[in-house]
């Protein structure tokens, strides 16, 4: 089924409003012949996994699983997302970038899932394999961008929610999450660029708002809309990584100060860095984002209790 025609939508593709769309196929090879990518490590071991945090009564837990992997738990409602837990994110299993600490949370020591929330398709994102072992195990809801279903039907979800940007679903009793708006992209072997719609998920759990950012560029108006129409979330899982070179990547990735300074234009209570150091994707060390932030932070005037980093397998009660 097409979408309608809208200020985002031609009726074939999908496009960023009043910005040029991020760099092609030219610049794509432009990058890839000049890269100068840091050494990252083969392997980084994780500290034993830590005991679960518990979820009492009126409160939320987050846990990085790794790169956007985040599981969302309350008493009632156990949400991820961006799910991947496979060795390497690429259109084949043998090539492309291999993860290099194992996932915080391991598959098998999930909770009951009650919904997968995707943001967008690209593959360190969107992972085959693992959406098709959450929809056999758990049999979640699984919400998505707009034209996200087809790749969804194939991997076994039986229940599919598409939204369009600043649209709403409702996740049970004072549960909703709403599709917003980020500067980014799409593309997948077997479609055109930007087929599929991308975004963010804000989430309103009780009295509580949660915002899963999704990869963006800098986009100030977008933000602010975001706190206007959804106010000012207690937490938000912020991107940090996959930023240079940045005459490349600033159109679809913030690099750590910007990350701040969307922190503050969207008014977070808490920031938690995601999307860095998990698969290398471009130029900068694996640390480089944490150390960034950790400078970006301190020139806003800002605490690591403002916006903070955790090791995979990590928590936070929000």
């Amino acid at each position: 089924m097409t979408p309608p025609l809208s200020d985002h939508f031609n009726g074939k593709t999908f496009f960023q409003p009043h910005h040029a769309t991020a760099g092609g196929l030219r610049e794509l090879w432009r990058w890839k012949l000049s890269a100068k990518p840091k050494r990252w490590p083969r392997q980084v071991a994780l500290d034993p996994s830590p005991r679960r945090t518990p979820v009492n009564t009126g409160e939320i837990v987050a846990t990085w699983i790794g790169h956007s992997s985040f599981l969302l738990q309350t008493p009632s409602l156990n949400v991820i997302f961006d799910p991947v837990f496979s060795e390497r994110v690429s259109p084949v299993a043998w090539a492309g970038p291999r993860r290099v600490h194992p996932p915080g949370i391991a598959f098998g020591d999930l909770p009951r899932i009650d919904a997968v929330l995707l943001s967008h398709d690209h593959y360190d994102h969107c992972d085959l394999p693992s959406l098709r072992a959450l929809a056999a195990r758990h049999d979640p809801v699984f919400v998505a961008p707009l034209r996200h279903r087809g790749l969804l039907t194939a991997v076994g979800a039986r229940r599919i929610v598409e939204l369009d940007w600043w649209q709403t679903h409702g996740l049970g009793e004072e549960a909703s999450v709403a599709l917003t708006p980020s500067k980014h992209w799409s593309n997948r072997i077997g479609t055109p660029r930007n087929h599929r719609l991308w975004g963010g998920f804000f989430l309103r759990l009780g009295p509580r708002r949660i915002w899963f950012v999704g990869d963006t560029g800098y986009d100030a108006e977008v933000f602010r809309a975001v706190r206007q129409r959804c106010g000012p979330p207690d937490l938000a899982l912020v991107p940090i990584g996959a930023y240079e070179p940045r005459w490349f990547m600033a159109p679809m990735h913030v690099n750590p100060a910007e990350a701040v300074q969307l922190h503050r234009d969207v008014g977070a209570r808490l920031s938690v860095g995601m999307h860095w150091g998990t698969f290398q994707l471009t130029d900068e060390g694996r640390d480089e984002p944490a150390e960034a932030l950790a400078i970006a932070r301190e020139t806003a005037g800002l605490t690591p209790q403002d916006f903070r980093i955790v090791t995979p397998g990590g928590s936070m009660v929000i």
